[in-house]
């Protein structure tokens, strides 16, 4: 209802009308429906309802077989008109089952012979393609197919020539991008004809088997803010090159790539790299941004390019940023954001086939789970199909590792599961892991991709916000303390955390667990206590840091580290920097050289985890057997846990006080950053603000 008269096709039989009551009183006794050939298809009121806001509507059955595609125009008894936009009926299953179209052939296919383009739109009424090369520019009518196809080979050599598609649907025309081509222009204006087997994709490096997603330490980073800080020595700061970028400088200064390196995390969660449309990719230092607004699933954002004009380029900068982690030992995960898109009006794909890819009503409501005003749709086949292929090609194209899902918990659980499955299918330790809140999308619940349908999801990861409220507080009010900065009520609470999600049933195995205190949303670690408590020291503020850090890496489950969190990161105060400048959001190495205690710490505990599989269990049974609690004056937890021939115990204390315990086996003290003991001992001293790992023998257990 936003312009006098509008009709939308629901369904082949079913045609609703909407009509202004400013616009003959909203009244009609007859209406017809007639095509582009001059045909007339009669139509039949079926109903007819007053709604709010002043507008009439009717349903209308439509007496003769619709073409999808033809375009077709709504007479009322005034002979106005209105043109037929297809609306719900290409959510039916009779649309899917005329159209659906699962060949892997859609796009661009070169040769130096000849180039055939083949997209999917079956409610366009035409197709056009725009060349643009050599000074020319050439239109071609594509050819409607079978299946909805639209189809177009030109017998010449197009090797980088720019295209754009102009479609003719719902009555008007428009130009956009072809969503199947990973090759596009600056900020998306065009596609370029080009080919992978033209590309110098950089060889693959193999690495061990990761046997469980406990083994996993993730490391979230974002491309542009490891090397936005100036000084740190690093040329091409910003992009894909400056993220693995290493020289002298960087070495000594243990900045950018060189620092990563050094911190012995196994996996780099990265920040959206796939384009995005808040960022001018001609004009950099203009915007900034995270990247959770797409615009194109298959190209890479330009903006992190060092020439974002060479379709190529960012390709093969971004395959060498994968291949140069892969050679240090690190594995790559990527943050996928498939639940919304940046500007639903002028998405490649809704351009293709308006309401087909996202979740709406039969009243054209859309879903918006994602409070953007659109979400994704990804239960129609060829939508389903589009992000499945978009996975598969990520992972062989570029080798990586993992996919973080944004806002998963608004797709549904099979389409989780089926990525899973394939992605699995190329490597067997693929990591799949996202934000499993429960979003008010049109999904049901049943079967959508949140934690409480995590027993749905057998290899499927969530982010365990449970462990973030009790480790560090409310996340949306920082007056309110978790255990780590002294709510010591909270213990019992811990405790569990520290079990995996699978003592309180969260999950079914701490594999599922991706445990933090800090991702790039909401407020850092260091500047929610710098609120909750600020009456304390800077230097009591390192040592709570290092407390935090500490629960999350000895738990049970998959740690999760926001980069900074190591040193204590700050964005002032600010909650939500998704575009607030480097000034806001770089990685500032004169912090971490302020912080450096807090560095060492986590590099410690790091190095702990790594090197002893009790912190490392894999499925709840274990976790059931090997792990105990116990609590001094019920402020300092004791955790006991053990694999194999493996034990260890860790005394975390949150409190001023000082406390002791007393141990009927000498035990050899692995960490203690209160700095307070010798090596061995039966008679261990607890710092205040601060953690202590010993490893016990195995007579101790019993």
């Amino acid at each position: 209802m936003q312009t006098v008269y509008e009709a939308y096709f629901d369904d082949y039989d079913c045609l609703k009308v909407y009509m202004s009551n400013n616009f003959f009183n909203g009244q009609s006794r007859i209406f017809h429906i007639k095509d582009s050939k001059d045909q007339i298809i009669p139509l039949r009121i079926q109903s007819k309802q007053d709604l709010p806001g002043g507008y009439t509507k009717y349903v209308l059955s439509i007496l003769g077989d619709l073409d999808i595609g033809e375009e077709y125009v709504v007479y009322d008894e005034h002979c106005q008109r209105a043109f037929c936009q297809y609306g719900h009926i290409v959510k039916t299953q009779r649309f899917n089952d005329e159209f659906t179209y699962l060949y892997s052939d859609l796009g661009c296919q070169y040769t130096p012979d000849r180039t055939t383009f083949k997209v999917w739109s079956p409610v366009a009424h035409k197709i056009l393609l725009k060349l643009s090369m050599n000074g020319q520019e050439p239109i071609y009518e594509m050819l409607r197919q079978a299946k909805g196809i639209f189809a177009l080979e030109v017998n010449q050599d197009l090797l980088n020539a720019h295209y754009t598609l102009m479609v003719r649907v719902n009555g008007a025309w428009q130009e956009t991008v072809d969503p199947y081509n990973c090759f596009c222009g600056p900020n998306t204006q065009y596609s370029v004809v080009q080919s992978f087997d033209q590309v110098s994709l950089p060889p693959k490096v193999s690495l061990p088997p990761l046997d469980s997603n406990t083994d996993a330490i993730l490391y979230e980073a974002s491309i542009r803010d490891l090397s936005a800080d100036p000084g740190i020595g690093i040329q091409h700061p910003k992009t894909f090159v400056g993220f693995v970028e290493e020289n002298l400088t960087t070495r000594s200064l243990n900045t950018g790539f060189s620092y990563i390196k050094s911190l012995g995390v196994t996996h780099i969660q990265l920040l959206p790299v796939f384009d995005f449309g808040s960022v001018d990719e001609m004009h950099t230092k203009i915007f900034y941004n995270w990247g959770y607004d797409p615009v194109h699933h298959r190209c890479l954002e330009g903006s992190y390019s060092t020439d974002c004009t060479n379709a190529t380029c960012r390709i093969e900068e971004f395959a060498k940023l994968v291949q140069a982690c892969h050679q240090a030992g690190l594995r790559v995960n990527l943050d996928l954001v498939f639940n919304h898109v940046y500007n639903k009006a002028t998405y490649p794909l809704e351009v293709l086939v308006p309401n087909y890819y996202f979740l709406m009503d039969t009243e054209g409501n859309f879903s918006n789970g994602s409070f953007c005003g659109n979400d994704i749709d990804t239960q129609p086949p060829m939508a389903r199909q589009y992000f499945l292929d978009t996975c598969r090609m990520i992972v062989e194209r570029y080798d990586v590792d993992g996919f973080r899902f944004d806002l998963m918990g608004i797709l549904d659980y099979t389409f989780i599961n089926e990525i899973a499955k394939e992605c699995r299918k190329l490597k067997p330790d693929f990591m799949i892991y996202g934000e499993g809140w429960n979003m008010p999308s049109f999904v049901s619940e049943d079967l959508r991709a949140s934690m409480q349908n995590q027993y749905k999801m057998p290899n499927v990861g969530h982010f365990n916000d449970r462990f973030r409220e009790t480790c560090r507080g409310s996340n949306g009010d920082l007056e309110i303390k978790g255990y780590s900065n002294g709510e010591t009520s909270l213990i019992n609470m811990m405790e569990t955390c520290l079990g995996g999600g699978v003592l309180n049933d969260l999950f079914d195995s701490p594999q599922k667990a991706i445990n933090y205190v800090e991702c790039h949303d909401n407020h850092t670690l260091w500047d929610k206590n710098q609120v909750c408590c600020q009456n304390e020291s800077r230097g009591i503020l390192m040592l709570r840091q290092s407390l935090a850090n500490a629960l999350v890496l000895l738990a049970q489950g998959v740690p999760f580290l926001h980069c900074g969190q190591e040193f204590g990161r700050t964005k002032y105060n600010l909650d939500n920097s998704y575009n607030r400048s480097d000034h806001y959001n770089h990685i500032d190495y004169s912090l971490r050289n302020k912080h450096m205690p807090v560095v060492v710490d986590t590099k410690l505990l790091i190095k702990i985890r790594k090197g002893h599989p009790c912190f490392r269990l894999r499925t709840k049974e274990e976790i059931l057997e090997n792990v105990r609690f116990e609590e001094i004056d019920q402020k300092v937890l004791v955790y006991k846990v053990k694999k194999d021939q493996d034990f260890c115990i860790c005394f975390f204390n949150p409190t001023m006080q000082h406390y002791t315990y007393q141990s009927s086996e000498e035990l050899e003290i692995l960490f203690d950053n209160g700095n307070i003991n010798s090596q061995y001992s039966c008679f261990i001293n607890i710092a205040p603000y601060c953690v202590v790992v010993c490893k016990a023998p195995m007579a101790f257990w019993s």
